[in-house]
């Protein structure tokens, strides 16, 4: 195990590290390694001398080799392989190209293209990253979890692997998750990879294809489920709250039986949360402030409909009831204003099947039984339109297609300017385009969606459409929880997020009908971000207090700037 610590020089006052490897074993840490850039002195010192080709390059120049070889790939998962690669031997050098290409390279190391690579994680699988932990190991996890190379983490993303994105269950596939999770903290909120730890909880997986595939790398075998799974995941959150006590816990592409319960398990007893449910909402939550904005309107004086009833959809409905709270509406009121459908239609009061979070959003059957319907046993999505006129149409669904041009037609028609936001990911997955969306609503509508997509043309004027990605909200949380020492993650933390990641949109953005900041805004919204959750943390008692001027030196002193500092051997 290793320990990456920046010191200063008490001489030159520099920033230095101390690296406790030498020889090809240097070269082989990604956190360490530097490649041909490399000074003659730290060849000689730490025994370098013939290993690097003899020209001492500078960042610079590696950056315009490897841009180059990255642009030479021809398909977008041979571009994610090649930056897997380089992640895999040069970190520093890795998310420095990143960072000078922030919108060119999101969607390829996230969404959309992670999809792809975890769907075929066992056929690209070339260097394991992070840990593989599974239910024989139950007993030994303390000493696992001790078998990650860096000795100090922060961040910790887990997943099961049961529903990534809009892939469903693709088992150990699902490391590349977590992997690309961290990655973006690190690229976002500047926390250093040493200090992050991807882990799959490798329960098995019901997915045929995977179980009938040799070359699947994950454990070959139907899931766990009930008290033997719950078994597991306590003797997992034990041996984290040992080993690494003071790192925030991200649960992430939990399946939907498992998601809430385990926020709601865990959320006391280890500093966690759930970003599929409370990254997503936040970030809704903001694109919707901004909304509010362009439109000289409150949050309570709008109508909601929403279309998928799942992790996203319940935890964005979750924030805009507290929201309204904040506004003064009461959340039995706030009920009244938000419509949700899920796979069979309107959520209502004795439906079969309805899962515990659902039940909150379910309505009184007495509530619509003067609609007109063309299904009175499922009332779909244009029927909550054309009765309900909400001015908000909210998508988490999964399902490509799933805004019809009837049903946007008819909230166009009932509302001057409505707010559409087509959130599932990955882009394929859409409701429906931008283009459709501006189309159907005669070139009105305030736009956002979850995956990337370029500004909709409408009548000689291109309509911005703003992306909810949840890179804009995890980062800045889980950098708020550590500098400020957070023991637990509130619902007031993600609401201080949501309004601060609101009000890093300019007025002259918001004019133009851009609801969030561009992409490559990401790492000072995280920023801003982290200092608004600090705040809140020291304001709720749920941490260590601390005044404003440390909590914004703690920030600034914790987001990791990738470039090579000078290397020292350890003192003797």
């Amino acid at each position: 195990m290793y320990r990456h610590t920046v010191k200063i020089d008490p001489r030159t006052r520099e920033g230095y590290v101390e690296v406790p490897f030498r020889g090809s074993l240097l070269l082989e840490y990604p956190v360490f390694n530097k490649g041909s850039a490399f000074t003659l002195e730290e060849r000689r010192l730490f025994g370098l001398e013939g290993l690097v080709p003899p020209v001492v390059s500078t960042i610079e120049r590696q950056l315009e080799r490897v841009y180059r070889n990255f642009r030479g790939k021809a398909s977008d998962i041979e571009k994610y392989v090649f930056l897997v690669a380089l992640q895999d031997r040069n970190e520093t050098l890795f998310y420095r190209l990143l960072l000078e290409h922030v919108e060119e390279m999101m969607p390829i190391v996230y969404t959309p293209t992670v999809g792809a690579a975890c769907r075929e994680y066992s056929h690209l699988y070339r260097r394991p990253r992070g840990l593989y932990l599974t239910p024989d190991q139950r007993d030994r996890l303390e000493t696992v979890l001790r078998n990650a190379p860096s000795e100090e983490v922060d961040l910790i993303v887990c997943t099961d692997g049961e529903r990534i994105l809009g892939l469903g269950d693709l088992g150990a596939g699902g490391i590349g998750i977590a992997v690309g999770k961290l990655c973006l903290y690190v690229l976002a909120a500047g926390i250093h990879p040493s200090r992050t730890l991807p882990v799959v909880l490798d329960v098995g997986t019901e997915n045929e294809e995977l179980l009938k595939d040799p070359l699947y790398v994950g454990t070959r075998r139907r899931r766990i489920r009930g008290a033997e799974y719950d078994a597991f995941l306590d003797a997992f959150v034990e041996a984290v709250s040992k080993v690494h006590p003071r790192a925030v816990l991200q649960w992430e592409d939990f399946g939907k039986a498992n998601a809430f319960r385990l926020l709601e398990r865990y959320r006391e007893k280890i500093c966690s949360f759930d970003d599929d449910i409370e990254g997503t909402g936040a970030v809704t939550l903001a694109a919707l402030l901004g909304a509010m904005r362009a439109l000289g309107t409150r949050l309570r004086d709008h109508t909601y409909a929403l279309l998928g009833a799942g992790q996203a959809g319940a935890g964005i409905a979750h924030q805009i009831l507290l929201a309204m709270e904040e506004e003064g509406l009461p959340k039995t009121q706030g009920l009244r204003r938000i419509w949700m459908l899920g796979s069979k239609g309107l959520l209502r009061r004795g439906m079969p099947g309805l899962a515990d979070h659902q039940h909150e959003f379910e309505r009184d059957p007495g509530e619509v039984s003067g609609w007109k319907v063309a299904d009175r046993e499922r009332i779909g999505l244009l029927d909550v339109v054309r009765n309900a006129r909400p001015s908000v149409l909210i998508g988490a669904s999964g399902v490509a297609g799933s805004f019809s041009e009837e049903a946007l037609r008819a909230l166009a028609a009932a509302c001057a300017r409505p707010v559409v936001f087509m959130l599932s990911n990955p882009t394929a997955n859409a409701e429906c385009t931008p283009e459709q969306a501006v189309a159907w609503t005669g070139g009105r509508a305030l736009l956002a969606t979850g995956s990337p997509f370029p500004a909709a043309a409408w009548e000689g004027r291109r309509i911005p459409v703003a992306q909810a990605n949840n890179v804009f909200i995890f980062p800045g949380v889980g950098l708020g929880a550590i500098v400020s020492r957070a023991r637990r993650v509130t619902e007031g933390m993600f609401l201080a997020a949501a309004k601060a990641l609101a009000a890093c949109v300019p007025d002259s953005l918001i004019r133009e009908g851009m609801l969030l900041p561009p992409v490559a805004e990401v790492r000072s919204a995280a920023a801003a971000v982290a200092l608004a959750v600090a705040r809140e943390v020291a304001r709720s008692g749920a941490g260590g207090a601390a005044g404003e001027a440390d909590l914004k030196d703690r920030i600034a002193a914790s987001m990791w700037v990738p470039e090579y500092l000078p290397y020292h051997a350890p003192a003797s």
